[in-house]
């Protein structure tokens, strides 16, 4: 009989607390036998990964497709990300700080796991060895619900996954990491709040959505990626061509790509004509803001605030800096925005008052990545304001605990105690 979500989540919380009491060196260990196997079973992961992509051609949108193909580069890209998360400092457990709460009495704030995670997520079967590496590096327990279309890559990669830690570490086992692969619906998953800590939705924004609205359970995430490229006056515009031209073309489906450029209006003319020719080479269809498409002679864009997550953008013309800026926060979704400036004047005040989890100057929006950041690899970006922001690794799947040691203190409604809250060094 096929094991309920709610008994693989309870058996991943059990699984998890084991992990936790590991040595850092043993957790260490599992991550690095997991990019090992990942290699070594690369030719099989590609193989499953061809065969969803076939069943699911001419069923699922452009998008979607592309986010469920494994390129040939991404096993080692993945492998390379799990050893970097592996090397980082040891997260669990870290001090925070240390107060003498009264003389001979001791209170430590350190580092914890959140608990037990749910990952639910379209296509995108490199996001489970991503997100299954930085749940046991930070010691949660782990629920997968993927998409039916990578079905065979998410049955082959989980598998890949558990077996190393049942190797590595027999005590903590496959209970771990519980990939959900019933019938059960979403909404059914969503309603284990007493069991489930955090929900990380990663899809299409109506995908996320439908999950902030319908939990109880903490939701991690953004709904939407509509991302910003400001071209200033004092731009330059080869700089701007190459920079516009990556951050869209180089993967249109990402949630980072870029969705509507703002070009200065002094711009209009030879400068900007060079700008739109070069996205237009680059296969990008132009539409156009309400004053980009009367200047330009492009087609309306469907919205002021459109994610295309395809080979489309929007060209809006604005008078300057505080427009750019007014402009983003009424239609944007707090992603990622670039200014692309040789006034650093200018560049400094973009990036102090745009309000948005990820501020560029001079750079694709396409660096928005918890692997290009560092990070090893990410559960997800996070466009909320309280707990994560950004690109979501190890830290953003820790909260945190107090420990007290004492030598017999009690109360006694506070005329037992001498407070001191002396700040004591973390060493």
């Amino acid at each position: 009989m096929a094991e309920s979500a709610r008994e693989m989540a309870v058996k991943a919380r059990a699984a998890s607390r084991q992990l936790q009491a590991l040595p850092s060196e043993q957790r260490v260990a599992i991550l690095n036998r997991i990019a090992d196997s990942l290699l070594e079973h690369e030719a099989a992961i590609m193989a499953e990964n061809a065969q969803d992509v076939e069943a699911a051609t001419g069923k699922v949108s452009d998008a979607l497709l592309q986010r469920l193909v494994l390129k040939h580069n991404k096993i080692q890209q993945l492998a390379d990300g799990i050893r970097a998360i592996a090397k980082q400092e040891e997260p669990v457990g870290r001090l925070l700080s240390r107060l003498e709460v009264a003389e001979g009495l001791v209170l430590d704030k350190v580092t914890s796991p959140i608990g037990v995670l749910l990952i639910i997520f379209e296509a995108r079967p490199d996001a489970l060895p991503q997100i299954a590496s930085l749940a046991i590096r930070s010691g949660n327990g782990l629920m997968l619900k993927g998409g039916k279309e990578a079905t065979r890559s998410n049955a082959l990669l989980h598998k890949l996954i558990v077996d190393a830690v049942a190797e590595v570490a027999p005590g903590v086992g496959r209970d771990l990491i519980g990939l959900v692969t019933s019938r059960d619906e979403i909404d059914e998953l969503l309603k284990l709040h007493d069991v489930i800590d955090l929900v990380i939705p990663r899809g299409s924004n109506q995908l996320v959505s439908y999950i902030q609205q319908h939990t109880k359970i903490p939701v991690l995430g953004h709904a939407d990626g509509i991302c910003h490229i400001y071209v200033d006056a004092a731009a330059d515009m080869d700089k701007a061509r190459r920079i516009c031209v990556d951050a869209k073309v180089d993967y249109p489906a990402a949630c980072n790509a870029v969705e509507k450029i703002l070009v200065h209006e002094s711009l209009a003319g030879e400068k900007l004509d060079s700008l739109v020719k070069a996205m237009q080479e680059a296969g990008v269809t132009l539409h156009g803001g309400e004053r980009g498409a009367a200047a330009l002679g492009l087609p309306a864009a469907p919205s002021a605030r459109h994610e295309y997550s395809s080979m489309d953008c929007t060209v809006e013309l604005v008078s300057g800096l505080d427009q750019a800026i007014d402009h983003i926060h009424t239609h944007g979704s707090g992603h990622t925005e670039t200014i692309i400036t040789e006034d650093q004047a200018a560049a400094d005040d973009f990036l102090r008052r745009v309000d948005s989890a990820c501020v560029f100057h001079n750079a694709s929006t396409r660096f928005s990545d918890g692997y290009r950041f560092g990070l090893g690899a990410e559960v997800g970006i996070s466009t909320a304001r309280i707990h994560a922001r950004g690109p979501v690794g190890v830290e953003g799947l820790l909260t945190t605990r107090y420990l007290m040691r004492g030598t017999g203190q009690t109360v006694e409604k506070d005329k037992g105690v001498a407070y001191t809250h002396r700040s004591l060094p973390l060493a």
